[in-house]
């Protein structure tokens, strides 16, 4: 038995298993969504869901699709009903749970259903637009026509909606939408409505549209924080339908933790956005950058700091490191009493930043996601500068002391960088008898200066007062060289396992 909405009476009601009244189903459409991606249907489509089912938001998604829908497709064969299986741990519990989504009312192909999707503009009750079409696709197209079968790009597709919906409602401001792209770049939603501006401006449209078009609507930059791997294995997928009694070519997964922080201070928005009132994953607040910071620092800035010791010490999943009390023991403390202290200010108390960490360490805990640490390695050095570089400079801001795990931390980045040339010219890493290729953009210039240095000792010298790695000179933080000297030589002689374990004992330096 497939999953649709013919079948879903028949499906027997169990524990651990959410499903949709029928009603749910014939619910009228109030978003309109650009992107089909587990990401949006693991997170935004999952709260709507939610709201739903308790009678809140009341309101269904029309999805639209950057690619033609080719033949048959399983949104149409299933009427948009999919299975997220939510599995992780939440404190010390751990979750195992499948939720049926009818969020979504129906799919229609940009290239094949351009009419239909403007048509949509005419519906009173779509009040919401969600995007998710990479950091790529929020650009200017500045060729790109409002008036074309669909426009180019996603900005194009946009204001040729938001054109229609002022035309079909003669330019009233109770018909403006909440726009809310959901695309990692920073300020994504000032930075796409600045690009729709300067594409209307591109398309000669009229002084009272644009107008319009800044006053009637609201885009809201956002930041979501969800790991949706999307779909099971084989073997998992056909336990998982085993288990529900139907088969579902939808099915993702994703972990427990979720978060969509929405930036409005708009009365209006925060009402239109009411399923922000069923769970507390989804935040509206006037300002994001508590949550940005709490994310690249204390969730990426951890990964970053210990992607190096952990798979230098032949660790080679996140689960695999945290279920090490060594390594679980160097994560906590670094996140708790070096990142946390660090980035507090007036805005970011610890009793905020705390829960976060503790929030991070079930995250790294989950043993249903296999997250590869070579993969974190993956442009190792950009991550230090953005994510890292700034922390080790306000923690020497704040205290003036030697931030002993983040020393670690940086020595094992280095070691890690000590990387070979293969024939091919590539640089690789040989750890644990197998080669893995070192995916960084200056993987070239620390070889280099590896293959010139003669020892430990000058490799740190001279990488850490390169200004063009760090953008400044981190050799002038007192005692920093030497504690990330001492650590590196450590690493070479003794290991970095062994060196992380006598490091833990004494909390001290080696």
């Amino acid at each position: 038995m497939n999953l649709s909405k013919s079948n879903l009476s028949a499906i027997k009601t169990q524990p651990g298993v959410s499903l949709p009244a029928a009603s749910v189903l014939e619910l009228p459409e109030k978003v309109l969504q650009f992107g089909t991606g587990v990401l949006l249907r693991g997170l935004p489509d999952y709260f709507i869901d939610m709201a739903n089912k308790q009678n809140v938001f009341n309101g269904r998604v029309v999805v639209v699709k950057s690619t033609s829908s080719g033949g048959t497709d399983a949104f149409d064969t299933q009427n948009g009903l999919y299975t997220i299986c939510v599995r992780g741990i939440d404190g010390a519990q751990r979750v195992d749970k499948q939720v049926v989504n009818a969020s979504i009312s129906r799919v229609l192909a940009a290239k094949e259903h351009w009419n239909e999707i403007l048509e949509c503009a005419s519906n009173p009750q779509m009040q919401i637009i969600i995007s998710n079409t990479t950091e790529v696709g929020i650009a200017l197209v500045e060729e790109d026509k409002v008036t074309a079968q669909p426009p180019v790009s996603f900005p194009g597709k946009l204001l040729a909606f938001l054109l229609k919906r002022y035309e079909v409602f003669a330019g009233s401001k109770e018909s403006g939408m909440v726009i809310i792209p959901t695309e990692l770049i920073v300020d994504n939603g000032k930075k796409l409505k600045s690009i729709v501006n300067e594409l209307a401006k591109l398309n000669n449209l009229s002084e009272s549209f644009i107008e319009w078009l800044n006053t009637a609507n609201d885009f809201c930059s956002s930041l979501v924080d969800r790991i949706v791997p999307g779909k099971l294995s084989a073997e998992d997928k056909a336990a998982t339908e085993a288990k529900l009694g139907f088969t579902d070519d939808l099915m993702i997964m994703s972990e427990v933790y979720r978060l969509w922080a929405i930036e409005t201070d708009s009365e209006r928005t925060k009402e239109i956005l009411s399923f922000s009132k069923v769970d507390e994953g989804v935040v509206l607040a006037p300002s994001i950058d508590v949550f940005r910071e709490l994310k690249l620092r204390l969730l990426n800035g951890t990964h970053t700091f210990s992607c190096g010791i952990a798979f230098l010490s032949g660790f080679a999943t996140v689960k695999q490191a945290m279920e090490d009390k060594i390594f679980s023991s160097y994560i906590s403390t670094l996140m708790l009493d070096e990142i946390a202290p660090a980035i507090t200010y007036e805005r970011l108390s610890l009793q905020e930043a705390h829960p976060f960490a503790y929030k991070v360490m079930d995250r790294f805990r989950n043993p249903y996601i296999e997250h590869q640490w070579i993969s974190i390695t993956m442009q190792y050095t950009s991550k230090m500068k953005m994510r890292n570089v700034p922390i080790i400079l306000e923690h020497f801001e704040k205290f003036g002391v030697v931030p002993q795990y983040m020393s670690l931390g940086f020595a094992a980045y280095l070691l890690f960088m000590k990387t070979q040339k293969n024939n091919e010219g590539k640089y690789i890493t040989v750890q644990h008898g197998k080669e893995y290729m070192v995916n960084d953009d200056v993987a070239g210039q620390l070889y280099e200066v590896w293959q010139s240095q003669q020892t430990a000792d000058k490799v740190v010298d001279v990488v850490l007062k390169d200004g063009s790695l760090w953008g400044t000179n981190l050799a002038v933080l007192p005692g920093f060289a030497e504690a990330v000297k001492g650590y590196l030589v450590s690493f070479q002689d003794k290991g970095v396992a062994y060196t992380l374990q006598q490091f833990q004992l004494n909390k001290t330096e080696v």
